[in-house]
């Protein structure tokens, strides 16, 4: 235990400095990793977790670094893997362990993570963790749910502007997925609602307020710029024309008078 103490304040110790040296930082982690499992750091059972207390709270802490880290080096299976064990301890050994200082801003963290990624279905499923009261007031979860709101209603206006107003600066890596994500879905409704539109005009409906990013945007959703700086969708939104089985159709509704006549 005194060994994996020392690694712990270690850890802080590099984790404190700004910036932080992520790859030292990650070499530390690796290494509380295998001495956190060779110490059986999840019990097995109620007994073994109040005789354990010491253990749990600092493999807590160790995994509530290790989740940063993750964001901070873009590791994104890493950050659900961190993620998924750090529950475990906000929920399951609560009662044992109390409440961490950082637990709601992590959660708020996963909350926003999954939203970048349009995963709406588990993005509520982890809000029914949660009390109304945390979800209404908390200043970690209050803004993620509010983009959620923004997402649904359409109003992405507002999902650019709260960009700047995160509750923690470690948001801000998946607040800029979510910004990419939000731009993806503008795009795909201008391909579908226009056969042509300016290259000033695009930009503006995607917030983007440099001609070289609306031009890398452009280039990564394929679209045609024409010679007069116009973007055209026409080969996009031109449907098909469907031909209706009018025959069929015909038979169709006179069977259903038919069957109407019988029952009347």
């Amino acid at each position: 235990m005194a060994a994996v103490e020392t690694l712990y304040k270690e850890l802080c110790a590099e984790w404190s400095k700004r910036p932080p040296n992520t790859q030292r930082c990650g070499q530390l982690l690796d290494q509380l990793k295998v001495a956190l499992v060779k110490m059986q750091f999840l019990p097995t059972d109620g007994k073994d977790a109040q005789n354990s207390k010491k253990q749990l709270l600092l493999a807590r802490a160790v995994l509530e670094i290790a989740v940063e880290h993750s964001v901070l080096t873009k590791d994104l299976l890493a950050f659900e893997r961190y993620m998924s064990q750090l529950k475990c301890y906000y929920y399951d050994y609560a009662k044992i362990i109390g409440e961490s200082d950082s637990k709601y801003k992590l959660l708020g963290l996963n909350l926003l993570y999954l939203l970048s990624g349009n995963r709406v279905s588990d993005f509520h499923t982890e809000l029914e963790l949660l009390s109304v009261d945390i979800i209404q007031h908390n200043q970690y979860i209050r803004p993620i749910l509010a983009l959620e709101q923004y997402i649904m209603e359409g109003r992405y206006n507002k999902i650019f502007q709260a960009k700047s107003s995160m509750p923690a600066e470690i948001y801000n890596y998946f607040m800029d997925l979510l910004v990419e994500t939000v731009r993806d879905e503008i795009g795909a409704c201008i391909e579908m609602s226009y056969e042509k539109i300016s290259a000033k005009d695009a930009a503006k409906r995607l917030n983007l307020r440099v001609p070289d990013e609306i031009k890398a945007f452009g280039e990564k959703r394929q679209w045609k710029l024409e010679s007069n700086g116009n973007y055209s969708f026409t080969d996009r939104s031109i449907k098909p024309k469907e031909l209706l089985p009018s025959v069929e159709l015909a038979e169709q509704v006179l069977s259903y008078a038919r069957d109407l006549e019988m029952i009347v």
